[in-house]
């Protein structure tokens, strides 16, 4: 097997099959969004997210995506969202987080995740905001998100709205680093 490649999203075959992983687990994986024939997701707000990818060679194996602008897709949930963030912050929310089953232990994640906590130093964002699945809440809180709010989203696909703030994250970066055993290709910072 050869290393794995983490980069951001740059290619129309790498959106093509983003469109595909999104449709697999926000439809079919996590019953999100109604089913189409074509088995194609394409998210409302693709033309300004940074998609961060990780690829077994050509192959696109997991994703997640940040997006600076409101309103959020949590905005949408969560009419009173101002209410519960931090006065005077750059506030980013991260979405989509997807990898393909096979793949969900081992470096995929923590690549990814690396090359996201990157991204948004790069672009001066100090809190991530994101809508967390209830399957994963365990998780989220290892990498340092905490909740506030109520649940959102349907029965079935419900979530817990999580922030993480830069000082947050410098705590949990340490700790988090621990999972990356290898060093994987980070290409593309965009």
């Amino acid at each position: 097997m050869l290393p794995l490649t983490f980069k951001i999203a740059d290619q129309p075959a790498e959106f093509q099959q983003i469109h595909r992983l999104n449709y697999l687990t926000f439809v079919d994986e996590i019953p999100q969004h109604d089913p189409s024939p074509d088995g194609i997701l394409i998210d409302r707000f693709h033309d300004e997210n940074t998609y961060v990818i990780a690829l077994n060679e050509d192959e696109l194996i997991g994703m997640v995506c940040v997006r600076g602008n409101r309103p959020f897709s949590l905005d949408l949930k969560l009419p009173n969202l101002d209410d519960y963030l931090p006065a005077h912050r750059s506030v980013c929310e991260i979405r989509l987080l997807a990898i393909k089953k096979g793949w969900r232990r081992g470096l995929v994640f923590p690549g990814m995740m690396r090359l996201m906590w990157q991204t948004c130093l790069a672009r001066n964002y100090d809190v991530a905001l994101i809508s967390g699945t209830t399957r994963q809440l365990r998780l989220y809180g290892h990498l340092g998100f905490e909740p506030f709010g109520p649940l959102v989203g349907a029965a079935g696909a419900q979530f817990q709205p999580m922030m993480l703030t830069l000082e947050r994250w410098r705590e949990k970066a340490i700790e988090f680093a621990v999972f990356l055993t290898d060093k994987p290709t980070v290409n593309n910072l965009g």
